[in-house]
């Protein structure tokens, strides 16, 4: 039997895209993306929760990033999750989990206006 890892996400950008060219000029852009849900309590009162993603695009994907994505911007994310480990300054292992993005797509009215 084979695995699945697939990722959907729709959120808003907390910061700007971080956009790098790596060797052989591939490109890389990073951001983070907030997801919030809403739910009522048995008193109805509405409680909202918010998570964070760290979303990784590769070329051609963080190019339009860079171009297009801004801080708050709303889109669509579908991908896989990659955890990766590094050592920190003090030695000791750390771990990260990241959304690696094969497809977005713009969901900001004016970014479709503009297109």
């Amino acid at each position: 039997m084979r695995g699945l890892n697939k990722v959907t996400l729709i959120g808003n950008l907390g910061n700007d895209p971080e956009f790098q060219k790596l060797e052989g000029n591939t490109s890389v852009a990073k951001f983070s993306l907030a997801t919030t849900e809403s739910y009522k309590d048995k008193y109805g009162q509405t409680h909202t929760t918010t998570d964070w993603h760290t979303v990784v695009l590769w070329r051609s994907l963080a190019d339009l990033a860079y171009k297009y994505l801004q801080k708050g911007s709303l889109v669509y994310a579908e991908g896989r999750l990659k955890t990766r480990s590094y050592d920190d300054k003090e030695g000791s292992k750390r771990y990260v989990t990241e959304v690696v993005a094969d497809q977005i797509i713009m969901l900001d009215k004016k970014a479709v206006d503009n297109e």
